[in-house]
């Protein structure tokens, strides 16, 4: 599997540090909504169980607080959720495409995508 598994906060500031590309826990902290906000000190321990997984890490120090930086991709996070989401239907895409059909979050052009990407996959497996 590819890169860390990251909680919900854990992925909430990694978006923050995905968007800004650097940031400082209070720059993380303030990317939140007001109402709802983590603590400062929740924050800055999600930020150094991230930077212990691998995930993020210190690009400098200024003044008395550092500034974070992403360590994986947006990509990287994304492929180990959903590694992790199939694995709970045994590996299977069907429930979950079925699902996403019900839903109306599967639109045509999602499924055109899709063809077009399996369509080059398979000229890539024919070609070696």
């Amino acid at each position: 599997m590819s890169g860390p598994k990251l909680t919900k906060l854990e992925l909430q500031i990694m978006e923050a540090l995905w968007t800004q590309e650097e940031c400082s826990i209070r720059d993380i902290q303030e990317t939140f909504p007001e109402r709802g906000r983590p603590a400062y000190t929740t924050i800055q321990t999600v930020v150094y169980r991230l930077e212990g997984k691998g995930a993020v890490h210190r690009l400098k120090k200024v003044g008395n607080f550092h500034v974070f930086a992403a360590a994986i991709s947006r990509d990287a996070a994304q492929r180990r959720l959903i590694d992790d989401l199939l694995s709970l239907f045994g590996g299977r895409t069907q429930p979950l495409m079925a699902r996403l059909v019900e839903s109306g979050k599967l639109t045509l052009q999602d499924v055109k995508e899709a063809e077009k990407a399996l369509r080059k996959l398979e000229r890539k497996d024919t070609a070696q």
